[in-house]
């Protein structure tokens, strides 16, 4: 029997094994080869054994440094991991303890980004020796002479009761706490909403249990602790007025708890606290966070600011500045500075202040006092005093802080170093979905209500009311903030402009993607402004860095004040009963550019349509604006703008932009939804026989031959010529469409299929109902066919590219 195992492919392969020796587990598919599970009821589907799996005979241990190398590549050791290593072949079987591998992935000389499966590579062969002799300590099964040993080894390693506890560290305590959160925190003793009014959240009871021994917290300066078998405030920590008792216990007798950390080892190891600890910010609910502000900003990022602000204001600044971060978090961007005199940290939430205090006992450069308590979009900075003099109610602001702000030649010397808060009240996804905004997020504070008029647009913007409040109360100090570049180029932002004016110095911008929580692929600057001197925003420079710190070039952004491309298009905006189709089209900048499409009909979302009619050309230009070039995080905040008139003198310009409209994937056409008036060929250029197009529009437009049939067009129209490029890709489309004509007997096929329509045909649709990827058809042929028509179609979006910033609808 073991024999035939030799003869068997990897997939077939591992389908044996599984059956042989692991039929009592569940098995799931990952990028991982091989990967062994059990449902452990509330925790969901555990992992036990990851494993790299080789057909015929192999090197175990190159298998296991390509299983290393894959773990590390996709970050899976911050999930929760195994007990068990493994790497096998068709002859023979080996394990490892995770453990003994586990501290690979923490060194900082390893580059994870290789091709794991590549064993030439120079990381693969350096890990290769470097592991030889944890790789020499694997067991080793033979399936043919050792297969009761080996049965017997997985019976006692891979059963539930008998799994040595999974290790919690500074990569996989935050999945672990979403576990703890599902199987603990209902069982304990409190009034949830009464302990958050007192500062203390659900996270607090998690990092007491994780931070304990034999079932008592080691540190006594978390909020709550564990005493056994119950949780002890901290009266230190914490506002108690509103929580009766002191202390709280379990409804179950402690039984899930119980349960819960018989599968998990604590304490980490000593080394990760203080990070977990000074991460607690990543356990608070996202809605908190938002509204709070409590976002890490990556040490690269923070070293990066701090080396523009010396690159600025010069190598001693520290001496002559000062600095306030007023959106503190846990105060990690103030990690460099060593003036702890010149140094102020404020933020909302008490549990951020208290972690900073305790950094403070263990070395942190900064004074207690002036770290402090302070809700920026609601707290006054001064103390209020009556006309003796007396103070009749008392800022949060430090007396000092206080001093500088009413001084202007010292406030000209603070800089307000920040990362704030960047939720917005109502974005697309909210107010489409349910026409409200966020509750709670930014329509309900003092700046909001002070400032929305001068903020318009904008005022739903958490980060803009930070920055509003900062110039017009901090008058003649220096800005130097992360956030998005919405405020130096959007819209959304003309009115905030129009207030808000000081002179850039410097700054850099990196991918959002590189920040905490941060959703989508768009610039985060870092911008820093002298706002004693009064300068309108027209253009600014900054210096590109990708995620590792590299940099990359320079990148201009502009406040135009010229229209955007959405207002050139609505000129050319015609009703008309003989619509061949609807341009849907968004906000223009290329973060919207995925919601621009060529569609039968509108659809009921909050977007903008366009009619198709004698409007085509335009509409193919516009289309082919916006989707021309492939948007990125460095160009994604880039508004597309209403052109100069040399456009339209150019008629290759737009022949080539009819072209491209017409093959390029976001053009929705679909006879299944209507008569499709997009079809470039006739019946006999593409072998139809049985039957006529229901429309030949596109066809006779291209040919100048609509004039006497149709009442689309007023004028008289001459036959379009085409450019080698968009002639290259009419060609690959010509044959595209021919070969799907010559499956005229399959049951699905349509004779007035669209481009979509026959991507559909060849691709197919998931279970969901999403058209799968060109890499899943089964036809070689369409594959190719569709290869060629899309480098067809990238060659002509080449040779547009650089008319569209001749022509002004972008600029460079």
């Amino acid at each position: 029997m073991f024999k035939e195992l030799l003869k068997l492919s990897e997939e077939p392969l591992k389908s044996k094994i599984k059956d042989l020796y692991f039929s009592k587990f569940n098995y799931v598919g990952t990028k991982i080869d091989f990967c062994i599970t059990q449902n452990l009821g509330l925790l969901g589907e555990v992992n036990l054994l990851w494993a790299e799996a080789k057909q015929g005979k192999s090197e175990l241990k190159k298998s296991f440094v390509q299983l290393v190398l894959t773990i590390g590549k996709y970050k899976f050791y911050t999930e929760q991991t195994p007990n068990l290593l493994c790497a096998f072949d068709a002859e023979k079987i080996a394990f490892l303890p995770f453990s003994s591998l586990q501290e690979i992935f923490y060194q900082s000389d390893i580059d994870f980004s290789v091709t794991p499966s590549n064993h030439k590579s120079e990381q693969f062969l350096k890990l290769l020796k470097e592991l030889d002799s944890i790789l020499n300590t694997a067991q080793i099964f033979y399936y043919e002479k050792n297969d009761e040993e080996l049965k017997n080894f997985i019976k006692e390693n891979l059963t539930s009761e008998n799994i040595s506890k999974f290790k919690i560290d500074k990569n996989n305590f935050v999945s672990i706490y979403h576990k703890w959160n599902k199987m603990v925190k209902d069982t304990i003793s409190i009034d949830w909403n009464l302990a958050k009014e007192s500062g203390i959240i659900d996270a607090d009871f998690y990092l007491a249990d994780l931070l304990s021994n034999e079932n008592e917290t080691i540190s006594q300066n978390l909020f709550a602790i564990l005493k056994k078998d119950y949780y002890e405030f901290n009266k230190t920590k914490s506002h108690l007025g509103s929580i009766i008792n002191e202390r709280t216990s379990f409804k179950d007798n402690q039984k899930a708890h119980h349960e819960f950390w018989a599968i998990y080892e604590r304490p980490p190891r000593k080394e990760f606290w203080d990070y977990i600890i000074k991460r607690r910010d990543l356990l608070v609910d996202q809605d908190i966070r938002e509204r709070k502000g409590a976002f890490f900003t990556p040490r690269i990022w923070v070293d990066k600011a701090c080396e523009y602000l010396s690159k600025t204001f010069g190598e001693n600044y520290e001496e002559e500045y000062y600095i306030w971060d007023l959106a503190g978090g846990t105060g990690n961007l103030l990690a460099n500075f060593t003036n702890a005199k010149n140094i102020f940290c404020s933020t909302l939430d008490k549990a951020d202040i208290d972690v900073i205090h305790e950094r403070i006992k263990n070395g942190a450069n900064l004074f207690e006092n002036h770290v402090f308590e302070f809700d920026f979009l609601n707290d006054e900075f001064f103390d209020e005093v009556d006309d003796r003099g007396k103070i009749i109610k008392k800022s949060k602001l430090p007396l000092n802080l206080q001093e500088i702000l009413k001084d202007e030649n010292k406030r000209k010397k603070l800089i307000i170093f920040i990362n704030p808060p960047y939720a917005e009240a109502g974005t697309t996804a909210t107010m489409s979905g349910t026409k409200k905004h966020k509750v709670g997020v930014s329509l309900d504070n003092y700046v909001y209500e002070k400032y929305k008029d001068i903020l318009s647009s904008a005022r739903n913007e958490l980060f803009a009311q930070f920055f509003i409040r900062i110039y017009c109360e901090i008058e003649g100090a220096i800005l130097a903030s992360f956030s998005k570049l919405k405020y130096v180029n959007s819209t959304n932002f003309t009115k905030f402009r129009e207030s808000f004016k000081a002179k850039f110095l410097k700054g850099f911008i990196t991918p959002s993607y590189t920040f905490d929580n941060v959703k989508g692929n768009f610039p985060i600057g870092f911008l820093i402004w002298d706002m004693s001197k009064k300068e309108e925003i027209k253009k600014i420079k900054l210096d590109i860095f990708n995620e590792n710190g590299n940099f990359l070039g320079v990148k201009y952004f502009y406040n135009d004040k010229k229209e955007s491309i959405n207002k050139w298009l609505r000129t050319f905006n015609k009703k008309d009963d003989n619509n061949i189709g609807v341009l849907m089209a968004d906000a223009p900048d290329f973060q919207q550019n995925n919601h621009i499409a060529i569609l039968n009909k509108k659809r009921n979302v909050h977007l903008i349509f366009q009619d198709i009619n004698e409007n085509i050309t335009n509409v193919a230009i516009y289309f082919s604006v916006r989707h021309t070039i492939v948007a990125t995080w460095i160009n994604d905040r880039d508004q597309f703008l209403y052109p100069n008139n040399l456009y339209d003198k150019d008629d290759e310009f737009k022949s080539d932009c009819l072209a491209f409209m017409l093959f390029h994937g976001q053009n929705r056409i679909s006879s299944k939804e209507g008569i499709n008036h997009f079809i470039p060929f006739s019946e006999k250029e593409l072998g139809i026989t049985k039957e006529a197009f229901k429309s030949d529009f596109m066809y006779k437009f291209i040919k100048g031959k609509i004039k006497d049939e149709n009442s689309l067009f007023d004028d008289e129209l001459t036959k379009i010529e085409f450019s080698s490029q968009a002639n290259e890709l009419l060609k690959a489309g010509k044959e595209l469409f021919k070969y799907y004509h010559t499956h005229s007997e399959d049951k699905n096929y349509l004779v007035n299929a669209s481009l979509y329509d026959i991507k559909e045909f060849f691709q197919g649709r998931d279970e969901k109902g999403k058209m799968n990827r060109p890499s899943k058809a089964k036809d070689e042929h369409y594959k190719a066919l569709l290869s060629d028509l899309n480098t067809a179609l990238n060659a002509l979006a080449k040779k547009l590219e650089p008319k569209i910033y001749e022509y002004g609808f972008l600029k460079e």
